[in-house]
């Protein structure tokens, strides 16, 4: 059906639809952005910028990597391929897509603890390079201690990923909330006399309630979660192919992480820590924005594409890119402007001192900078996921860690450690209009194929 015909109240049906998931969305993980900031505030008041929680935080760094790397990558692969299947071929069919992926998800997470565990001793020293001996000991124990951190949230991250697909989203948006929760419970319990390992216990309790809870939840919305090596069908084999790109893409990505952390450990002791404060405070504004608005129209690009509406994707770019723009700015322009006000406000206390604000509000503006950026920029990704085009994510990806080195480089002589948030934001302007361009020439393809079919159809009806 072309654009001009479209039923109003269709069109508005589909807005109220998705309006109201990413609301929901937000709503909820403002909740549990909340804990996880009052986590910060916990952790900044009990252990300020100390060098156990230099160590803790490098190695914490390391399993929610591996998480991005494997879970989430193979949620982006999964999802348009399961709602396809659902709807073409039936529930039977989409749940054992669901369970073959689910094993391989298992079998990788594993696979993928074990090789970091015996590579630590090695990448820890690559990593932080400037730790004392001491420093850098403890943070490969506690990244051993962490590790069961990898699979537990990877099983839960996929069971959120696929409740959305059932319009599903406040439960999902709030059980992450179990695993900070779990930290400040730990730390203001036992912190004083276990010190950081009362954060690693509460950190493993967290996330296994958290998995638990969402598998419970899969199982009481049509889908069981279950584990099954049988025979590939078509639709694993094209999850397999997408994932792929989709992972290197990420491991591309994580490779700037990596660099951020690696650079701000060359300079003064308390840097890694003020890098991680600071990001805190973007990581709200764009979990808030662009993660809502992401889990919402993930599902809803899926099914536009699987029923090859191209005029009704065009439309959802155009509205949902610029309703994320008109939220966004305002948002950074704020966070810019009272930088150093919010981080006295919440981090200043315990033995984080005027001096540490001093480090990190600096720091904390240049990330805001990315807000309207990396938010605009998740609707564009989600349809190009949707369109099962991750080879153009991995493309995107290797040109953001080639900026951000190099900008780092740069910027980080320059300014220090706000020098290397600011080339954080530069590297998302840069994702931005890299995905923008690419939706767009897509859609215009797809468009021009089915224009004529369209206008024959319409003639042979005259």
């Amino acid at each position: 059906m072309s654009e001009a015909i479209m039923p109003p109240q269709h069109q508005i049906g589909t807005f109220r639809r998705v309006f109201h998931a990413a609301t929901t969305v937000a709503v909820f993980s403002m909740a549990v952005k909340l804990a996880a900031t009052a986590k910060e505030f916990v952790l900044a008041g009990v252990y300020g910028r100390s060098d156990a929680m230099d160590a803790y935080l490098i190695a914490s760094m390391i399993p929610n990597l591996l998480i991005n790397l494997f879970a989430e990558s193979m949620n982006q692969a999964l999802i348009p391929t399961l709602v396809r299947v659902r709807i073409q071929e039936g529930a039977e069919q989409a749940q054992k897509l669901l369970a073959h992926t689910m094993m391989r998800l298992v079998l990788l997470l594993v696979g993928a603890s074990i090789a970091m565990a015996l590579l630590a001793p090695v990448a820890f020293p690559l990593i932080a390079s400037n730790f004392a001996a001491s420093k850098l000991e403890s943070s490969i124990h506690i990244f051993w201690m962490l590790l069961p951190v990898v699979l537990l949230a990877g099983v839960a991250s996929n069971c959120t990923a696929v409740l959305n697909t059932m319009d599903r989203f406040a439960i999902p948006a709030l059980a992450p909330a179990l695993m900070p929760l779990g930290i400040i419970a730990s730390a203001l319990l036992f912190g004083r006399q276990y010190g950081v390992w009362a954060v690693i216990c509460g950190n493993l309790l967290g996330v296994a309630a958290y998995a638990t809870f969402m598998a419970w939840i899969m199982n009481g919305h049509g889908y069981r979660f279950a584990l099954s090596r049988g025979g590939e069908s078509q639709a694993a084999r094209e999850v397999a192919r997408q994932y792929g790109p989709v992972l290197l893409s990420s491991v591309v990505a994580s490779g700037g992480l990596l660099a951020d952390q690696a650079m701000a450990a060359m300079l003064p002791p308390g840097s890694v820590s003020a890098l991680v404060y600071a990001g805190r405070f973007a990581s709200v504004a764009v979990t808030l924005l662009a993660g809502a608005l992401a889990s919402a129209l993930t599902p809803h690009f899926s099914v536009l594409v699987a029923d090859a509406d191209w005029s009704g994707c065009r439309r959802s770019l155009r509205h949902w890119a610029g309703i994320t723009a008109l939220v966004s700015v305002p948002i950074a322009i704020a966070l810019i402007a009272g930088a150093p006000f919010l981080v006295r406000l919440t981090l200043q206390h315990g033995v984080f001192t005027a001096r540490d604000t001093a480090a990190v509000a600096p720091v904390m503006a240049m990330y805001a900078l990315q807000i309207p950026f990396f938010a605009v920029s998740r609707v564009y990704y989600r349809f190009v996921l949707a369109m099962r085009r991750t080879d153009l994510i991995l493309y995107c990806g290797i040109i953001n860690l080639v900026l951000d080195i190099v900008l780092n480089i740069v910027l980080m002589r320059w300014m220090g450690l706000a020098g290397i948030a600011l080339a954080t934001s530069l590297w998302t302007a840069s994702t931005l209009a890299f995905l923008w361009y690419w939706s767009y020439r897509l859609l215009n393809q797809r468009l021009r194929v089915t224009a004529p079919i369209r206008k024959d159809g319409m003639d042979r009806r005259a």
